[in-house]
């Protein structure tokens, strides 16, 4: 299957309508556009599924329930996107098994030796800029996630178009 053939913009709809969702500037719609982003950005050096990464970005913390601790919310997150998949978009069996699993365990430390599951994890952490906290690069995975850490390269993520839409404050904010 063709990226192409996943509707991100009717997708992104689905899923911000969802009533369950918290209405979060820190976990909400304008992470999960940063972290479509910064996937992007990495998957240009090392070869990730970017269909599955901007999956990630939209599923993994679309069912949380507080900005708190909320265990169960990858999970959640994870059968939200089982529950669209086959109605509002379609995954090979094998794709929709890494993004599920890179849902699940997105919050929980786990080794991962699949570079589209440690794109993803990578993705999110590098947005941890938004709560105060700098991304240490002995919890990413991948070579370039750890550069933009340890050099501070963060200007090079804006580089990349977001297909999931940002309000005009965070695109002043992120200078995008």
């Amino acid at each position: 299957m063709k990226q192409s053939e996943i509707n991100f913009k009717k997708l992104w709809k689905i899923v911000t309508k969802n009533k369950v969702r918290i209405n979060s500037h820190i976990h909400g719609p304008e992470h999960w556009a940063r972290v479509e982003r910064n996937g992007l950005y990495i998957c240009e050096k090392n070869g990730a599924d970017k269909e599955i990464i901007k999956l990630f970005a939209l599923f993994h913390d679309s069912m949380r329930l507080n900005d708190g601790r909320d265990i169960e919310h990858g999970l959640r997150g994870a059968e939200y996107a089982k529950s669209l998949l086959n109605k509002e978009y379609e995954l090979a069996e094998d794709k929709f098994e890494l993004l599920y699993y890179a849902c699940q365990y997105h919050s929980i430390r786990r080794p991962t030796e699949d570079k589209t599951i440690g794109t993803c994890w990578d993705a999110d952490r590098l947005d941890l800029r938004r709560v105060g906290i700098k991304p240490d690069e002995k919890y990413l995975y991948s070579d370039a996630a750890k550069i933009v850490a340890r050099e501070q390269k963060w200007n090079e993520l804006n580089t990349f178009k977001v297909t999931f839409p940002l309000t005009s404050f965070f695109k002043k904010w992120w200078n995008l």
